[in-house]
């Protein structure tokens, strides 16, 4: 029981560890000033209402103090994808022998026959002796 529960835990979290480290994504940062205002990882963040085009048409050369940052964590791109091609030739011919003998190790059940699969049952008639309690001594 432990046995396999444990089995199936590894299998999950290795199944999780193969898709989070092929998967990129980007963490992006809104600073206002030295503040951190908002971090997003799959969307978009929220500044802090100071737009550039709102300082640009007030025609005001002050220096902008926002900043955004944009961190981009890459995930694993080159994978090993091995085809039945790709093998040499002996190990090809160990792999379909026992594929083969595999496959064939296991003999199928003969088909059971159930002569009264279709048979429907009488209908129930009530026993007059047990209703009238009435019984022969």
């Amino acid at each position: 029981m432990i046995k396999t529960f444990l089995h199936k835990t590894f299998s999950v979290l290795i199944a999780f560890l193969v898709l989070f480290s092929t998967m990129s994504f980007t963490v992006e940062k809104h600073y206002c000033g030295d503040n951190l205002i908002d971090v997003a990882i799959f969307t978009k963040v929220d500044n802090c209402g100071m737009d550039m085009e709102s300082i640009a048409a007030s025609n005001l050369e002050k220096k902008h103090c926002c900043k955004d940052e944009i961190e981009v964590v890459k995930g694993q791109d080159e994978l090993n994808k091995t085809s039945f091609e790709d093998l040499q030739f002996d190990q090809q011919l160990f792999l379909s022998t026992f594929v083969y003998s595999y496959i064939n190790l296991f003999e199928g059940l003969p088909k059971q026959v159930i002569p009264h699969k279709d048979y429907s049952p009488p209908n129930l008639v009530a026993d007059i002796q047990v209703l009238d309690q009435v019984f022969i001594i």
